[in-house]
């Protein structure tokens, strides 16, 4: 099943998470919030949470500006994830 719910971007659903992060870790500083292209992470009771994996770009800027390293981050298998169509 191929969904679009951002113009230009479809996804296509794969198995098993390719983004997590780690609440021990987590500070909530939101700098990963700030970030995030698709809007899928949030702060929750302190802490940064992923909402939808579904709008995430997966272009890895999160993990890069974690400054506690708390998040987790590895490419989906191929054929799974984002296809941009435009571009």
């Amino acid at each position: 099943m191929v969904e679009e719910k951002i113009l230009g971007v479809e996804w296509v659903p794969g198995t098993g998470t390719f983004i997590t992060i780690n609440s021990e870790l987590c500070t909530g500083c939101g700098r990963c919030v700030r970030v995030c292209l698709g809007r899928c992470i949030k702060i929750r009771e302190g802490k940064a949470v992923i909402e939808n994996f579904e709008t995430c770009f997966e272009c890895g800027v999160c993990w890069f500006v974690c400054p506690e390293n708390a998040i987790r981050f590895s490419w989906p298998k191929g054929g799974t994830g984002v296809r941009i169509m435009y571009g």
